[in-house]
């Protein structure tokens, strides 16, 4: 049975053969009809009909002459279609898509010639056993290797196309009396509505899940905006983002918040809306002073960090020796860092933003009211004196211990 099946497999790759200009095409349009990734242009439709055509024949070589598996590899044609699919920013799920689909049918070809040859129930189902199997084979090995000339073209592509945007966005942060239209023209998006920009990176220990964090995390940042950001990575670790419309951007800060919790690698800062060119500058010179703010402050692990929430301590982050001695001056001994001092400090942090209302702080701190009470009048006792006295200074240098560290 096995010579005669092999003689019959290459009965049926000889009748595919002869008909396979009229099958190539109806193999590609399927592809164009059922997977809207494969509807390019002129020039990238014929490479794809060309990769088909070279798989197809591929595949008959190898059920008509015996070709052993082992010297398979992925047709040229195939293979510059699939790094064409990777520097158009296709998805590589639609790529292999395509091949199962394909291996689909042609196992169905086969079947209708070995109908048309009318043999027996034995033979037909032992031929269509080996051709689904040689055939399955095939995708399975030039799979793989379609996998790896995606993958290698997708990092060579973003980083080349990455390199060139980065050194455009240096460019128009940077160059003083640069027009609007020039810096239009350099982005290729307009800048004349309003602008958040946000600041995207991973902590230390992640060099190898950092490009996937990375995309995670602007990809959360789009939905929390309603609207893709333009994005530009800075380093290996890092990337800029900003989110651009006509009005001033709203950000869904609590489902942005959420969904970082899902990739606790990731840290964002934000910047504050602003508008036209100088706001497309300027909120990213804000989103630099809130990262540089999260990555000295008290919580380190707070994935989410907002200018809006910290700008006075970012204008102090650059002079961190002066600010502790200065704040040590303030608070004395309410500096210390045992955990009854810094509860103390908190609370006194927390009734003075609730402009000296026990009942508010107590709300906002889950405790009772003559909990602050008390607290307040102990770090009174440590101060030597009433909040009152001196109070600006005081709310300062707390703010300062909280989102700087000062005190750790």
């Amino acid at each position: 049975m096995s010579a005669s099946v092999d003689v019959i497999v290459r009965d049926v790759a000889k009748a595919v053969q002869a008909d396979l200009e009229s099958l190539t095409a109806e193999m590609t349009s399927m592809f164009v009809e059922v997977i809207p990734e494969f509807r390019h242009d002129d020039a990238v439709r014929r490479l794809m009909v060309a990769s088909t055509s070279s798989n197809l024949v591929a595949i008959l070589d190898m059920l008509a002459l015996g070709i052993s598996l082992d010297d398979i590899t992925v047709p040229p044609a195939a293979a510059e279609y699939a790094r064409r699919f990777a520097q158009h920013g296709l998805s590589l799920e639609a790529l292999l898509r395509a091949y199962r689909l394909g291996e689909h049918m042609f196992v169905q070809w086969a079947m209708a010639v070995l109908r048309r040859l009318d043999l027996p129930a034995d033979a037909a189902l032992a031929t269509t056993s080996r051709i689904a199997l040689l055939i399955n084979s095939y995708i399975d090995q030039v799979v793989e290797g379609l996998i790896d000339i995606y993958e290698n073209e997708r990092r060579r592509w973003d980083t080349r196309s990455d390199a060139s945007r980065a050194a455009q966005v240096r460019a128009v942060l940077d160059t003083e009396g640069l027009d609007l239209a020039s810096a239009e023209k350099m982005l290729s998006t307009s800048l004349r509505g309003w602008h958040l920009a946000a600041i995207v990176w991973t902590g230390p220990g992640s060099p190898g899940q950092a490009p996937a964090q990375l995309r995670a995390a602007v990809e959360t940042l789009s939905r929390a905006a309603g609207r893709a950001p333009l994005t530009v990575s800075a380093d290996d670790q890092t990337c800029w983002a900003w989110i651009s419309s006509t009005g001033r951007p709203a950000l869904d800060v609590h489902l942005l918040e959420s969904r970082l919790r899902e990739h606790p690698l990731v840290r964002v800062a934000l910047g504050d809306p602003s508008p036209g060119l100088e706001g497309f500058r300027q909120t990213f010179r804000d989103a630099q002073r809130a990262r540089s703010v999260a990555v000295t402050r008290a919580d380190p692990h707070r994935a989410l960090v907002l200018h809006s929430q910290v700008a006075l301590a970012s204008l102090l982050v650059d002079h961190l020796t002066d600010v502790r001695a200065w704040a040590e001056r303030v608070l004395g001994d309410l500096m210390r860092t045992d955990e009854t001092t810094v509860r103390l400090r908190e609370t006194v942090r927390v009734f003075l933003d609730a402009r000296g209302s026990f009942t508010d702080a107590a709300a906002r701190m889950h405790v009772h009211k003559n909990t602050v009470h008390y607290r307040v009048r102990k770090a009174e006792e440590i101060l030597g004196h009433p909040l009152t006295e001196n109070r600006l200074d005081i709310e300062v240098a707390l703010l300062a211990c909280a989102q700087l560290g000062l005190a750790d």
